[in-house]
């Protein structure tokens, strides 16, 4: 008895955090799903299944631009890293071998995110504006690469291992989903640096009396972010055997919203791995049961919209109160 007594005041204490709101509108939005699509797919495992490899893309930017939010920074140009990577590692693969592609895809991700830490850290700048302008930049490179039109991937290892392909029955997007979520907890909770991360993103004087080295941190988090975009873009581009102009362009608003319902403040010092996978799942699963009601690709994007401006709401709340 005096055994479970600390348990149960743990327990108590986590469902009073912040971090905690997550699971429970997560399992009001399944509860509620479950009862009104009822007459649907929508429990079946093979519709979960669907929502996950639909998410990971989206799951792992949202892992990355929790490191992001940790330090205070805020990254627009993913949805831009996304469909540059995607359109570089897909032209590559016509010329070189999956590693060349990879890693020409990701060092777009490294590019992008030294760029966007080395002007915010130098000019002092905001991040929201300075990531707005590279989004544009990028965007427009996307754009101006292969004059808009798609580029296909018929390479099958390559779309086996980043989204098409099932190992023992588990989807690949699933395997890619759990990996980077456990590096990424790793990361923030069990290392040194994950902690500076959050001493940076909560008092940026006191961390750097403390001996942190503060700008170089918070350009490694930005560095992170857009890697993790570069990431996605390869997901989007194995599952859908190809590359367009246009992945990731929609992404931006979705992937903001599942990172701060899940308990990440949008205003540094607070970072939930666990809760941006949560988040960008419940987002999937609000797109599909939408669709499975018969909502119009408009109607979602005001529900993801609403989401937002809760999450944001709460969080604006939290920081007034603290």
């Amino acid at each position: 008895m005096s055994a479970a007594m600390p348990a149960m005041a743990q327990l108590k204490q986590f469902a009073l955090r912040r971090e905690a709101f997550i699971y429970y509108i997560f399992l009001v939005v399944l509860v509620l799903f479950a009862i009104f699509l009822h007459d649907t797919a929508f429990l079946t495992a093979t519709n979960f299944m669907n929502i996950v490899r639909q998410t990971a893309p989206i799951t792992v930017m949202a892992v990355g631009l929790t490191f992001a939010l940790a330090v205070g920074h805020i990254d627009l140009s993913i949805g831009s890293v996304v469909a540059l990577s995607a359109l570089v590692g897909a032209l590559l693969l016509q010329y070189v071998g999956i590693p060349f592609a990879i890693i020409g895809a990701l060092s777009i991700g490294l590019l992008v995110g030294l760029i966007n830490g080395f002007l915010i850290e130098r000019l002092q700048v905001s991040s929201l504006l300075i990531t707005l302008g590279t989004m544009g930049v990028v965007t427009g490179i996307a754009r101006q690469l292969t004059n808009l039109e798609s580029v296909p991937i018929i390479n099958q290892s390559f779309n086996f291992a980043f989204g098409a392909g099932d190992v023992f029955g588990i989807p690949v997007l699933l395997v890619w989903t759990v990996a980077v979520a456990t590096l990424a907890y790793i990361v923030m909770k069990k290392l040194a640096f994950g902690r500076h991360l959050l001493a940076v993103g909560g008092s940026p004087k006191a961390a750097l009396a403390m001996g942190i080295k503060v700008t170089r941190l918070r350009i490694y988090a930005l560095v992170i972010s857009s890697m993790a975009a570069a990431l996605a873009g390869l997901l989007y581009a194995g599952r859908l055997h190809g590359a367009r102009y246009t992945l990731g362009e929609a992404d931006l608003l979705t992937v903001i919203a599942a990172v701060a319902i899940g308990g990440t403040s949008l205003f540094g010092g607070r970072a939930c791995i666990v809760g941006a996978i949560l988040g960008s799942w419940l987002m999937g699963m609000i797109n599909n049961g939408l669709i499975l009601s018969g909502f119009s690709t408009n109607e979602q994007m005001i529900a993801r919209g609403l989401i937002l401006i809760i999450a944001v709401a709460i969080g604006v709340k939290e920081l007034k109160n603290g």
